[in-house]
């Protein structure tokens, strides 16, 4: 079994959507109070012992947090209209972005969660 460092960060935001395509009442336009879990790992630590500065994954989450914060997905790229809005797509969105802006091959972002709600979370992952 391969053994690995994990970090994880957490980040908030509030945003309106609607989902196309639905039939139900999420078809219409609501908010969410959003929270994000992001997990990083690798197997090696830098020569000062950490796997990645938190501070520089907060920085590029942000950079997310900031474009959805306080707006309407449906309106914004890739929402608008490539993407669904879900919880599912959201998640895939922060993971695929982050391990995009990372410069480190030792670290990469593994696993996103998104939660709607307290109760009602999608999770994206890769490598198992």
């Amino acid at each position: 079994m391969a053994a690995f460092f994990e970090v994880m960060i957490e980040r908030n935001f509030s945003s309106a959507h609607q989902l196309r395509g639905y039939k139900g009442k999420c078809e219409n336009l609501h908010g969410h109070n959003y929270k994000i879990e992001i997990y990083a790992r690798g197997e090696e630590l830098n020569n000062i012992g950490l796997l990645i500065d938190f501070g520089d994954l907060k920085a590029a989450a942000d950079e997310i947090v900031r474009y959805l914060d306080h707006r309407n997905l449906n309106e914004l790229p890739p929402f608008d209209e490539e993407l669904n809005p879900s919880a599912e797509n959201l998640a895939r969105y922060f993971l695929e972005y982050l391990n995009s802006r990372i410069a480190d091959d030792r670290v990469v972002v593994h696993k996103v969660r998104c939660f709607e709600t307290p109760t009602s979370v999608a999770t994206y992952l890769i490598g198992g």
